[in-house]
C-alpha cells in the first residue's frame, strides 16, 4: 500500500486537530524527530562475521545468528551498500554502529590489538559522503584468545594483556572518527566473561575486570567527540552461570569511576519480568548518559528483530518523560539470518522510530497535572485514551517528508533488491 499525499496530508491535519485538542503541537514533533538519530548495527547484516580472515566464522562468546536466509553481505563493499539501501527506507539520518572485526586490511593479517584509524578509511569515507555518523565497539569475541570464557577478568596475564590494548586501540579509533565525522562516536565495551557452570573465584575476575577496565579508561584520549560506555548482561551461551560484566558490577563501576562513562541498557539482557524503561530514570537522576541497545528477547537473549511493543514503547516514554533525548543514544542491537536481511533491518529500525514519535506525542503534560492533583483514576483514564489517538497518520507523514516510502510499499523495494543485488551473491 502506497498513499497518496492528498490523502497523507487530509489524515494528518485530521490528527494534527485531534492532538492539538490534547495540548499537542504534531508540527513541532515532527521537526523534534529530525533531529533523533538510530545507530544501525552493521552485524545483522552479515550474521556477525566481520572481514578478519584468520577468525571469519569463528563464532563463539555467546553469540549466535541462526538462519541462511540468501544474500548475506560479504565483504565491506557490500555491506555499505546494504546499509544505505535500508538507510533509504528508514525516515530521519541515523548512524552506522561498527565492530572492530569490520576492519578492512586489505588482506593482511592484523591482530586486534594493532588496529588504527587507517583500517576504517573505507567505513570513514563513506560516511563523510553520506554526512552519517559512526559508532564503534572493540569485539572481545570470536578469537583463539576468548575461548577460555574469559578476555579483560582473564586469570592469564599475556591473555589480559592483549584484550586491555585492543580496548585502548579501540578508544583510540572511536575518538578519531568522531574527530573525522565531527560527529559523537560511542564506543561500547561488552565482554562475553563468564562460566557455564558453577565459578568459585567471582570475586577474582570481577576485581580483574575493574583493574582492566581502569586500565582502558586511564589512557589518554581526545574525548571531544567520543563517549565510552559499559555493557551488562544477565546471561549467555557458555555463560548461564556466571556473567563477570553483571548490572550490578557496571552500575557500580560507572558511578564510582572517576571517568565520564555511560551505561548501556541492551533490552534483551535482563529478566523477562524486569522493567528496562525503570533503570533510564534511575541512572539520569545522576546526570549520567545511557546508550540504549533496542533488540526483543524471546524467553532469553535472543537478539530478535525490535517490533513496536510495550517494552519498546515504554523505554522511549521514559526518555520523553525524563526530557533526556540529549542524554540517551538509540540503537539496535539485533541478527536474524532466517529472514531478508534488510527486511530485519528497516523493520527494526521502522519501529524504534515509531515507539520514539509515539512518545513524543504523548500528552504528558496532563499525565502530570493529574498526577500532581492526586487524581489517579484520571491519570490511568488518560493513558487509555492516548492509546487510540491517530499516531500513524502523523507516523505517515513523517516518512513522506523524509522522502521514504509510507506504509508497507518499501517491501516492494526490498523485493526488487532481493533479486537484483541480493540474489547474484547465492
Amino acid at each position: 500500500m502506497n498513499l497518496d499525499y492528498e490523502k497523507i496530508l487530509a489524515d494528518y491535519e485530521r490528527a494534527k486537530e485531534v492532538y492539538k485538542d490534547f495540548g499537542v503541537d504534531t508540527d513541532e514533533v515532527l521537526s523534534k524527530m529530525k533531529g533523533i538519530s538510530i545507530s544501525l548495527h552493521c552485524w545483522q547484516g552479515d550474521d556477525v562475521t566481520g572481514f578478519e580472515e584468520a577468525t571469519k566464522g569463528m563464532g563463539g562468546g555467546g553469540i549466535l545468528a541462526t538462519g541462511n536466509y540468501f544474500g548475506r553481505a560479504r565483504n565491506g563493499d557490500e555491506l555499505r551498500s546494504d546499509l544505505e539501501f535500508a538507510m533509504s527506507l528508514i525516515p530521519g539520518k541515523h548512524k552506522v554502529n561498527l565492530h572492530a572485526i569490520y576492519a578492512e586490511t586489505d588482506g593482511k593479517k592484523v591482530e586486534r590489538n594493532e588496529l588504527s584509524i587507517d583500517h576504517f578509511e573505507k567505513w570513514l569515507k563513506w560516511a563523510k559522503e553520506r554526512d552519517i555518523g559512526i559508532d564503534f565497539n572493540p569485539t572481545f569475541f570470536a578469537h583463539p584468545k576468548a575461548q577460555s570464557g574469559y578476555t579483560l577478568s582473564s586469570t592469564d596475564t599475556e591473555i589480559r594483556k592483549f584484550w586491555i590494548e585492543h580496548g585502548i586501540k579501540s578508544r583510540e579509533i572511536a575518538s578519531q572518527i568522531g574527530k573525522e565525522l565531527k560527529k559523537t562516536c560511542i564506543n561500547n565495551i561488552w565482554i562475553p566473561d563468564g562460566s557455564k557452570d558453577f565459578t568459585a573465584k567471582r570475586y577474582e575476575h570481577r576485581k580483574i575486570l575493574k583493574e582492566s577496565l581502569d586500565e582502558i579508561f586511564s589512557a589518554s584520549v581526545d574525548k571531544t567527540y567520543l563517549v565510552d560506555s559499559v555493557e551488562s548482561k544477565l546471561f549467555g551461551i557458555g555463560s548461564e552461570a556466571f556473567v563477570v560484566g553483571s548490572h550490578e558490577f557496571y552500575m557500580g563501576y560507572v558511578f564510582t569511576s572517576k571517568h565520564d562513562i555511560a551505561i548501556c541498557f541492551d533490552l534483551g539482557h535482563f529478566h523477562p519480568t524486569e522493567s528496562v524503561a525503570d533503570k533510564i530514570s534511575s541512572v539520569l537522576a545522576f546526570s549520567k548518559k545511557v546508550l540504549l541497545h533496542l533488540s526483543r528477547g524471546m524467553r532469553w537473549d535472543s537478539d530478535h528483530v525490535v517490533v513496536l511493543n510495550d517494552e519498546v514503547v515504554s523505554v522511549s516514554q521514559e526518555v520523553k518523560r525524563a526530557d533526556a533525548f540529549d542524554r540517551v543514544f538509540f540503537a539496535l542491537d539485533f541478527f536474524d539470518a532466517s529472514i531478508n536481511r534488510i527486511i530485519a533491518w528497516v523493520t527494526g529500525a521502522r519501529a524504534a522510530l515509531k515507539s520514539i514519535l509515539y512518545a513524543l506525542l504523548e500528552p504528558t503534560h496532563l499525565l502530570n497535572e493529574a498526577e500532581e492533583e492526586g487524581d489517579f483514576g484520571k491519570r490511568l483514564a488518560l493513558l487509555e485514551e492516548f492509546k487510540t489517538l491517530p499516531f500513524g497518520a502523523v507516523w505517515n507523514k513523517f516518512c513522506y517528508e523524509s522522502n521514504i516510502p509510507v506504509g508497507n510499499s518499501w517491501l516492494d523495494k526490498v523485493k526488487e533488491y532481493e533479486e537484483k543485488v541480493l540474489k547474484s551473491r547465492i
